[in-house]
C-alpha cells in the first residue's frame, strides 16, 4: 500500500517536473525569433578576443575561427533561456526552500553577465568586454550572497564528502559556497567556446542532478533543471554549427551559477566534477598551459587552451570535437549518478 502511495505521489511529481521542462523548451522557441530579430538589427555581434585564455596573444584561436568572427554572429542569447525559465519558474515552480536560491543566483550572475557582454559589443573602454577584476568582483558578491543565503536561511551548516560524511563547516560554509560556484560558473564560461558545446554539456548536467534531486525528494528543484534542459534544448537547436547566436557571458556565468548552486543544495559537491568532467579538463588545460609559459619560458603543453582549440588546431573538425565532448560529458553523468546511488545506499 505505501509502495503504491509512493507511485502515485512520484508519477504526479514526474508529470509536474516533465511540464515545466516541456514549457521552458516551447516558450524558449517562442523567444528565439524575437531575440533573432532584434539581435540582428542593433548588430549585436561579440567581438574576438584578443589575448589567449593562458596568457598572451590569441594567435591559434584567431586563425581557426577567423571564418566565424567575418560572418558576424549575436551574443547575448542566454537572455532567452533566462528569461523563459524565470517565467516557468515564476509561475509554476516557486519554492523558498528549493527554487529561489538557484534562480535568483541565475539572474545576478545573469546581470552581471549581459553588463559585460554590452561592453563587449560596444567595445567600452577600449576592451572587449568587462575587467578581469571587476567581473571576479561582482561575481564574488552574488556568489557570497547566495552563501549566506544558504547558511543563514536555509539552515545548511554543513558538506557531505565521501569517508569523512557530513563535515560540519558553520559559518565557513559561505565560504566553501563562493569556492564551488566561482569554480563551476568560471569553467562552464572557459568550455563555451563551440557551436553547441556548452548547451548540450548543460542539458546533460542538468538532466543529472535532475535526477539526483528527485531521488532525494526535492521535486521542485528537480523540476527546475528539467526547466532548464528544456529552455537549453531549444537553445542548442539554434547554437550547434553553424550557430546563429552564442549564449554570452550572460548564459553561461547564469547556467555555472546555478548549477553550483544546486550541487550544494543537493549536498553532491562531491560529484560535481565527475558530472562535469569536460568543464574540470577545459579548466584545467587552461591552467597547464599558462603555468607551463611561465616556468618554461613561453613553451606549451596544449597547442592552444581551452583544450577544445587544441584539438580543432590538430585537424578535428568543429562538430567532431562537439559532440565527442558531448559523449564524453554524458558517460560522465551516468558514472556521477552511479557514485551518487552508490553513496545513498550506504
Amino acid at each position: 500500500m505505501n509502495y503504491i502511495l509512493h507511485f502515485t505521489i512520484s508519477s504526479k511529481e514526474l508529470l509536474h517536473i516533465l511540464a515545466l521542462g516541456f514549457a521552458g523548451f516551447v516558450l524558449s522557441m517562442i523567444i528565439t525569433p524575437i531575440f533573432t530579430t532584434l539581435a540582428y538589427k542593433f548588430e549585436w555581434w561579440k567581438k574576438p578576443r584578443k589575448n589567449a585564455w593562458s596568457g598572451g596573444e590569441a594567435k591559434v584561436y584567431n586563425k581557426l575561427h577567423a571564418a566565424k568572427h567575418q560572418r558576424h554572429i549575436p551574443t547575448m542569447a542566454g537572455a532567452i533561456f533566462i528569461i523563459s525559465i524565470a517565467i516557468v519558474t515564476l509561475i509554476a515552480n516557486l519554492n523558498r526552500g528549493q527554487t529561489w536560491l538557484p534562480l535568483a543566483g541565475m539572474a545576478g550572475a545573469g546581470l552581471i553577465g549581459l553588463a559585460d557582454d554590452i561592453m563587449n559589443i560596444k567595445s567600452m573602454n577600449l576592451v572587449a568586454g568587462m575587467k578581469a577584476k571587476v567581473k571576479f568582483l561582482l561575481y564574488s558578491i552574488v556568489a557570497l550572497i547566495g552563501g549566506w543565503w544558504f547558511y543563514a536561511k536555509l539552515g545548511e551548516h554543513s558538506i557531505y564528502l565521501p569517508f569523512v560524511h557530513n563535515w560540519h563547516l558553520g559559518v565557513f560554509i559561505i565560504l566553501v559556497f563562493w569556492l564551488v560556484v566561482m569554480a563551476t560558473a568560471n569553467s562552464v564560461n572557459i568550455t563555451d567556446g563551440l557551436d553547441g558545446l556548452a548547451g548540450g554539456l548543460l542539458s546533460s548536467s542538468f538532466a543529472a542532478y535532475a535526477g539526483i534531486a528527485f531521488v532525494q525528494g526535492r521535486y521542485d528543484l528537480a523540476a527546475f533543471c528539467i526547466t532548464v534542459v528544456g529552455a537549453l534544448l531549444s537553445y542548442t537547436w539554434f547554437n550547434i554549427f553553424p550557430a546563429r547566436f552564442f549564449m554570452g557571458d550572460i548564459g553561461s556565468f547564469a547556467l555555472g551559477t546555478a548549477l553550483g548552486i544546486i550541487a550544494m543544495q543537493t549536498n553532491t559537491v562531491y560529484v560535481l566534477p565527475i558530472i562535469g568532467i569536460v568543464y574540470v579538463l577545459e579548466t584545467g588545460s587552461v591552467i597547464i598551459n599558462r603555468t607551463s609559459k611561465l616556468l618554461r619560458h613561453g613553451k606549451k603543453v596544449f597547442i592552444s587552451s581551452p583544450i577544445h582549440h587544441h584539438f580543432e588546431a590538430q585537424g578535428w573538425p568543429e562538430t567532431k570535437v562537439t559532440m565527442r565532448f558531448w559523449i564524453l560529458g554524458q558517460a560522465a553523468t551516468f558514472l556521477g549518478l552511479i557514485i551518487f546511488l552508490i553513496g545513498r545506499a550506504r
